[in-house]
């Protein structure tokens, strides 16, 4: 997989958790939570930008892992907003969806690249 594919589909998962963000805000009030996936959520493509200039491949895997955690923690906060009814079921599927495809694709590329890593030493 591209690493260019996980530049996009991050950057656009974290244009959907701003937009979320805005609306639990504005709409339900809520603030405390929606920081979290704020947080956590725009994150993930941070790292993999981050990673894209990254100074070895050790430091390459180290910023997917990160990305990994961030993702796996917005998850979190996707199933607390969901079960607290701060989003709706179709808010949440649609989110989480985009979070496990990335996560799959993050984690692939970690596999990957550690593969290369000792196949080529």
């Amino acid at each position: 997989m591209k690493e260019n594919n996980i530049k996009d589909k991050s950057f656009a998962f974290a244009v959907r958790v701003v937009r979320l963000y805005q609306h639990v805000t504005e709409q339900k009030r809520e603030y405390i939570l929606s920081k979290q996936i704020l947080r956590s959520g725009t994150s993930v493509g941070a790292m993999v930008r981050e990673a894209e200039h990254g100074q070895s491949k050790a430091d390459f895997i180290h910023k997917f892992a990160i990305a990994q955690k961030e993702i796996n923690e917005t998850i979190y906060w996707l199933e607390l907003l969901s079960e607290t009814d701060y989003i709706d079921e179709h808010q949440f599927e649609s989110l989480n969806n985009d979070a496990v495809e990335l996560i799959k694709i993050i984690t692939t590329i970690i596999k990957n690249t550690k593969k290369n890593l000792t196949t080529n030493n």
